[in-house]
């Protein structure tokens, strides 16, 4: 959380450097001592489940979510929050009521060099899926926000409160008008509030180098190195035997940009796995791959992702090798209608054979603006899973559906002026 402060500070400092205007919008204007644009939206939703431990659970949910950023070129900064309270009043009772998520990214540019910090913080009582609070039913946008990535819960649970932060740092620099050496290092944490899954601590470091090929085509090298430490022994085949999975990984890159709209990227490479009792899980060689596509039409915007390579487990193994592929899409129809649908298959694969999951999710919804800050919506998602895990009650193993409706608040976008 250290890095999180220093986010803060560093925001600050942002936000009392000299902003040049902007060209006029039809955002609000405010005369605060601050630079920036600010949007910020509510919603009421009420939501029924179908199948699995929630069958026939209905709640009325009340959420919001607030974005701010600051576009300097010396020192870019931005915000995103979502999050609710959700009340039971019908079927089974929920372990939590309350949702969080909070997003900061502080930025450093200089001629030559560019630093970026970041802390990504949530609290849910389930597996994230569809949305920036990864709830669903509860009318945030679910599709066409960009290309992806990687979830750090790959295996779907319910009724299950956790805490998972991660703080990065990046840093850049360019040797000449088409190489930069890039080098990172990030820390997270996994907690499970009610002792219901594993607590795992992640700690990363990069390093690499990205050659300009092209106006349109890049080429990249990076070896990154991965441990995964487990705290405590709790429900988990041989939880008290290892302490501490890691990965040392090799992969190569090639990116292009075939127009302004449309950029793919694919890494592939070696992946080394050991861990700290080579007697469960003993050392091996595997393959790491990414692929990632974003493109923005006309009338919307649709990405792609695909993963395959090793994490920490989720919280119901000791080191897992896992596929996750996720496509989101959202259209407007004229000025009044937009629909957004996501989808996403994960396979989860114990490295130490204690199981595996495989799982997929699927949502659509609709909304409707009604007059200048208003909206309605409707929303559906179902999520599939099944698993041969043992001592994991919360986690789905079975077919979950989510049906919703409500309505939102959602004003102008307010630019913020010194």
């Amino acid at each position: 959380m250290a890095i999180l402060l220093l986010t803060v500070s560093a925001a600050s400092r942002a936000q009392l450097a000299p902003a040049t205007p902007g060209p006029a919008s039809d955002g609000e204007s405010s005369g605060l001592p601050v630079s920036g644009m600010l949007h910020y939206d509510l919603r009421y939703a009420q939501t029924a489940e179908f199948g699995g431990s929630q069958d026939g659970q209905q709640r009325s949910i009340t959420s919001g979510g607030a974005s701010y950023a600051y576009t300097g070129k010396r020192l870019p900064f931005s915000m995103q929050y979502g999050g609710g309270y959700g009340r039971t009043w019908a079927g089974p009772p929920s372990v939590g009521n309350v949702f969080q998520h909070l997003s900061l990214s502080q930025g450093m540019v200089g001629r030559t060099w560019n630093l970026t910090a970041s802390d990504n913080v949530s609290y849910t009582f389930e597996t994230p899926t569809t949305g920036f609070s990864g709830v669903p039913g509860i009318g945030e946008p679910i599709g066409g926000q960009g290309t992806t990535t990687p979830p750090d819960q790959t295996i779907l649970t319910v009724n299950t409160r956790s805490i998972d932060n991660m703080t990065t740092i990046g840093f850049g620099h360019r040797l000449d008008s088409a190489t930069t050496l890039n080098l990172g290092g990030s820390s997270g944490q996994m907690r499970y509030i009610d002792n219901d899954g594993q607590n795992i601590d992640t700690w990363m470091a990069d390093a690499g180098v990205t050659r300009r090929l092209s106006a349109r085509n890049s080429f990249s090298g990076q070896y990154s190195f991965s441990r995964f430490s487990y705290v405590g022994s709790i429900q988990v085949a041989n939880a008290a035997q290892i302490s501490y999975s890691q990965a040392n990984t090799v992969q190569f890159s090639l990116s292009r940009q075939w127009n302004p709209h449309l950029v793919t990227s694919a890494s592939v490479g070696p992946q080394w796995i050991s861990s700290s009792n080579s007697a469960i899980l003993p050392s091996s060689a595997r393959i790491s791959a990414n692929a990632s596509a974003s493109d923005t039409f006309r009338f919307g915007t649709a990405s792609l992702m695909y993963s395959h390579g090793t994490t920490g487990g989720s919280g119901y193994m000791l080191g897992a090798e896992s596929d996750i592929a996720m496509a989101s899409f959202e259209r407007s129809f004229g000025k009044n209608l937009t629909i957004g649908v996501t989808g996403s298959y994960r396979r989860t694969a114990g490295l130490s054979k204690s199981g595996t999951t495989s799982g997929e999710y699927g949502g659509a919804q609709a909304t409707r603006k009604l007059g200048r800050y208003f909206n309605v919506f409707a929303s559906y998602t179902a999520a599939d899973q099944s698993s041969s895990l043992l001592n994991a009650p919360n986690v789905l193993n079975t077919l979950s559906q989510t049906i919703s409706f409500g309505i939102g608040y959602s004003p102008r976008e307010i630019r913020l002026k010194k």
